[in-house]
């Protein structure tokens, strides 16, 4: 029996809410801690070591001390070369809206595209000469389809996304960009092509928010209207949920309702009917993350950050399990596939959120910062997930994550 209509927008309003997220899954790391779990077990006299490690890659990387966001904006930065001037001077002369407008385009349609590559495929960029593969590939890619009009319906306007060009695409415009050949293949091309699509067609529903033609960027507007020049990060995770959860092809509902990267867990406690509920929002949370600069770049004040969490993905998750903090009780998990679903995928999500929480004042301690000169978002990009691929290199001849898991590409 279903709930009362009250009652379900309750619990979908709590699963969107990013505090959700840090409290079920402190919830299950509790459990673990006590030992609670079938499947796991921690050692958190590891902790310090990656820190060590996360603080001396940051010291590498960051030698001037200045520690950008963990965005999809660094990945845009690829090879040395600074492809947002790029975009700057495409939009020459548009007002600061449109850039604004822009520039979330490109970020939310590069997040989107963010889903495992495969060993195999890489994207060879004529401009610099260079190949990247990865996600770093993924974003010099999609990088080189906005500006060319790949996701613009108008030939006149290329540096856009709307909702025509978006419901129009299909695999082999999406394999031409990408380059994807047999000797070249890419991992999920399909899945990336109905994710878009299924965006355009998000957007062509609530085309009264979104505008006419209805675009992506249009979040910039809702997010300042009446001239507000300041937005919280919790603001833009939950517009982003409000608006595009019914995309993700996980299929995950409350109650006949979307939400997303939320999955039951038997340890996930909580409060009323979304109790048992544990949200995580992976890729909705790198997207907000990827907007907090293009809101900044347009004179809009971005508070709250560490409202977020750190992202319970394989490079972060890796990290944790690859450094010995979190403890599989089955030494043979690595022969094993999960999914997203199976309770230990889930568990190991959220361990990885609540873990990241306590990463993050060791890593600040050891570079002699405090938590407002370097938030969460900078802690990330310090970074443990380079931590992750870092350790993973070292554990795994070609770099893979530790845990094998068949994903649509939304949630790993």
């Amino acid at each position: 029996m279903g709930l009362s209509d009250a009652a379900t927008v309750q619990a979908v309003a709590t699963l969107r809410d990013a505090a959700t997220i840090r409290e079920r899954g402190g919830h299950i790391a509790d459990a673990v801690a006590a030992g609670d779990s079938e499947h796991f077990t921690l050692d958190t006299s590891r902790l310090p070591l990656v820190a060590d490690r996360v603080a001396a890659l940051a010291r590498q990387r960051f030698p001037r001390g200045r520690i950008p966001y963990h965005s999809r904006w660094r990945h845009f930065e690829a090879g040395g070369v600074n492809r947002a001037a790029e975009l700057e001077v495409a939009l020459a002369g548009r007002s600061e809206a449109e850039r604004a407008r822009a520039r979330i385009d490109l970020a939310i349609v590069s997040v989107l595209l963010d889903a495992g590559a495969g060993a195999d495929w890489r994207y060879a960029e004529a401009a610099s000469g260079q190949s990247f593969t990865r996600s770093e590939g993924l974003a010099v890619a999609s990088f080189r389809g906005f500006v060319t009009g790949r996701f613009s319906a108008d030939p006149g306007e290329p540096c856009r996304v709307d909702a025509d060009a978006l419901v129009a695409l299909d695999g082999g415009a999406l394999a031409e960009m990408f380059q994807v050949r047999p000797d070249n293949p890419l991992v999920g091309l399909d899945g990336r092509v109905a994710l878009l699509r299924r965006l355009g067609a998000a957007l062509n529903e609530q085309a009264t928010q979104f505008g006419t033609p209805a675009r992506p960027g249009q979040l910039f507007d809702l997010l300042t209207r009446g001239g507000a020049r300041s937005v919280e990060a919790a603001q833009i995770l939950r517009a982003l949920l409000d608006a595009f959860s019914a995309i993700w092809p996980s299929g995950q509902q409350f109650d006949g309702t979307p939400v997303g990267d939320a999955w039951r867990h038997p340890l996930a406690g909580g409060w009323g009917p979304s109790a048992g509920w544990v949200p995580f929002h992976k890729l909705s949370q790198w997207l907000t993350y990827s907007l907090l600069e293009p809101f900044e770049w347009a004179g809009v004040t971005v508070g709250g950050l560490d409202a977020l969490t750190g992202l319970p993905e394989y490079r972060n998750g890796g990290l944790l399990l690859d450094a010995g903090v979190i403890v599989p009780r089955d030494a043979g998990f690595a022969a094993r596939r999960y999914t997203p679903a199976d309770p230990w995928v889930i568990e190991w999500r959220a361990l990885t959120v609540a873990l990241l929480d306590r990463v993050a004042p060791l890593v600040r301690e050891r570079l002699g910062v405090s938590a407002q000169q370097m938030p969460l978002a900078c802690v990330l990009e310090a970074g443990t997930w380079l931590a992750g691929r870092q350790i993973a290199a070292e554990r795994r001849a070609g770099g893979g994550p530790p845990v094998q898991i068949e994903s649509d590409g939304t949630v790993f």
